[in-house]
């Protein structure tokens, strides 16, 4: 018998067995009927509605942050350090890691690395040179690399020193905080097969190409645009080389994703289930459809339709919130060339706030299934990284006082939208850069195919109406928001956008450690609006390198303060509905799904 087949086998006992002892942390131990008519070697998986997968390269690229997409790469090449919630609980899911231990120098200036005794599919092991590989790409082409942010990695490393096959040390520019590094630095760590990848082409020799920075740029575009061929993923030998439990079977352009066990697969984290079918929908609606006709195992509701809950456990599923460590929000266009300077300006972004009854759309629109968001902390769960500043809503709901807020600064009603009759600086005036006859209009790009998205941009649409901000709204696939909105320069043709929203599911699910780097810092790789405070950088800085309690606390009563975005309801991620019968896993709040723990328990 194969390792994979001994640790696919002891796993799935484990899974099950686990039902009796921590039935609270795992959904699907509640027994019924125990599977789909057809094969219990397979399990249908919905995505979320109009997300259509685009990318399994495991290196991001702007465009293709979506969890999704990480969450299938993930399958495929296991992280160096998989930090996680699969097991009920944030932390160190060793089972789907490459790395078994990171030790870390008494200055905090480095952290050395051990590898498992691991193998790529071919047969081949997975050495510290694999791990190089991710480190030469990334450092060469940082600023291509969806996830940089200056001064967070690889600008936090400074060398790689090969041990020998198993061992590494990675030496850091100055001390940071042991948590911080481990669970969002070292977590996105990617090991990748360098004996078969690093080529220039198809039909090109193997080298050390990547240990120099122009032959690093040169193998990193040759990956990257292979990664655009999304008909050739389940064809093209490159991407056969992996060291996770599943290999790919076949990844339509339309969306159905195939993922079949890998039988070569050698670590803890063996596939229970042979086959992995990955389905999308156009809408909730058509994947609810598919729920009522049994061809879906793990699917999802609107959370309108708590109400009818009955009528899917009497078809043999049960119904489970998915909560999310996120936050929502819509980021401004800090450089729009019609809006930005409004955007700029505090009191029009408090009026805007204002305008936002958080909790009547998190009681309501979202029936019970959301729950306000005041700042860049998640608020969903209680943790020691939210202030009470941030829990205490700086910025009430109120119209009235949004109102009062804008004509004090220099802002006329006229036919029932705000205008500025005022410019200049100083008290009672619009503000710096803020022209006269300027129209509070401003209008969002919003992600398509979902009811509660619509639903909610109307109700923001009706309560801005009420402080006179007229809001426009239109729709796109989210794949397609994510590109349309990204950082612009304001004489940039793609800076045209003002407002963004691109999921009513949470706009940002951060790693285990809530830190804005990527979101807020100046410069930041997922700063979508190029929101810029020196202050708020300083505290950014600190919540990475320092261990004080109070580091994240404060730099979330800032950001709750200074509003960098529309903060709205963060939503559950999604009502599950799970086939009984499919167990033994916990729903990630990463938002993450770990296909490799499904398994049909009964």
């Amino acid at each position: 018998m194969s390792p994979a087949r001994t640790a696919s086998r002891r796993r799935r006992a484990l899974a099950v067995g686990a039902c009796a002892a921590v039935g609270v942390l795992l959904s699907g131990c509640t027994g019924g009927i125990a599977a789909p008519a057809g094969s219990k070697n397979e399990i249908n998986y919905a995505l979320p509605a109009n997300f259509t997968p685009n990318w399994i390269v495991p290196i991001g690229t702007p465009g293709h942050l979506n969890t999704n997409n990480a969450s299938i790469s993930q399958v495929l090449w296991e992280p160096l350090i998989a930090y996680d919630g699969s097991a009920g609980k944030i932390g160190w899911n060793k089972d789907n890691s490459l790395a078994t231990d990171a030790e870390f120098a008494a200055d905090n200036k480095s952290v050395t690395v051990t590898l498992g005794d691991r193998h790529w599919s071919d047969g081949e092991p997975v050495t510290s040179r694999d791990v190089e590989f991710w480190f030469n790409l990334v450092r060469a082409n940082k600023k291509s690399w969806a996830s940089y942010s200056p001064g967070k990695a690889p600008d936090t490393w400074t060398s790689f020193r090969t041990i020998d096959d198993r061992h590494f040390t990675l030496k850091f520019d100055r001390a940071y905080n042991r948590q911080w590094m481990l669970a969002n630095e070292l977590s996105i760590i990617r090991p990748m097969p360098q004996h078969v990848w690093d080529k220039t082409g198809d039909a090109g020799k193997v080298s050390d190409l990547d240990r120099t920075t122009p032959g690093a740029r040169k193998v990193w575009t040759y990956l990257i645009d292979a990664g655009k061929k999304i008909s050739r993923y389940a064809s093209d030998p490159l991407w056969k080389t992996v060291s996770g439990p599943y290999t790919l079977k076949s990844f339509s352009t339309s969306g159905r994703v195939e993922l079949t066990e890998n039988e070569k697969y050698d670590g803890q984290g063996a596939a229970h289930v042979r086959q992995i079918n990955l389905l999308s929908f156009t809408t909730v609606a058509a994947e609810e459809n598919a729920l009522r006709a049994g061809t879906v195992d793990y699917g999802y509701i609107r959370a309108s339709d708590l109400g009818i809950k009955k009528s899917f456990t009497d078809l043999g599923y049960h119904v489970q919130r998915w909560s999310g460590w996120a936050v929502t929000y819509m980021p401004y266009n800090f450089n729009n060339p019609q809006m930005g300077a409004v955007f700029r300006q505090l009191y029009a972004r408090q009026a805007v706030q204002m305008s936002v009854d958080q909790k009547t759309l998190s009681e309501v629109l979202f029936n019970g299934t959301a729950v306000p968001t005041f700042g860049p902390v998640p608020q969903g769960q209680s943790s020691a990284f939210l202030s009470d500043r941030q829990k205490s809503e700086p910025y009430p709901y109120s119209p009235a006082r949004a109102r009062k807020l804008l004509t004090g600064h220099g802002w006329t009603m006229k036919d029932g939208t705000m205008v500025c009759t005022s410019p200049g600086e100083g008290a009672g005036h619009c503000g710096e850069g803020v022209a006269r006859g300027t129209a509070f209009r401003m209008q969002v790009l919003a992600q398509s195919g979902s009811t509660e998205t619509d639903n909610m941009m109307s109700a923001l649409q009706s309560s801005f109406e009420e402080s006179g901000i007229d809001f426009g709204i239109r729709t796109a696939p989210v794949n397609s928001v994510l590109s349309q909105t990204g950082q612009c320069k304001e004489k940039d043709p793609g800076c045209s956008w003002q407002l963004s929203f691109f999921g009513s599911a949470g706009s940002w699910y951060f790693p285990a450690y809530p830190s804005g780097d990527a979101l807020f810092a100046s410069g930041g790789g997922s700063n979508f609006g190029s929101y810029s405070n020196p202050a708020v950088d300083r505290l950014i800085d600190r919540t990475t390198t320092s261990s004080s309690p109070d580091a994240m606390p404060a730099y979330g009563t800032a950001l709750a303060e200074d509003l960098p975005v529309v903060w709205l309801p963060e939503p559950d991620y999604q009502v599950s509905v799970i086939r009984d019968g499919l167990g033994g896993f916990a729903q990630d709040s990463l938002a993450n799904f770990h296909p490799a723990m499904w398994a049909w328990t009964t």
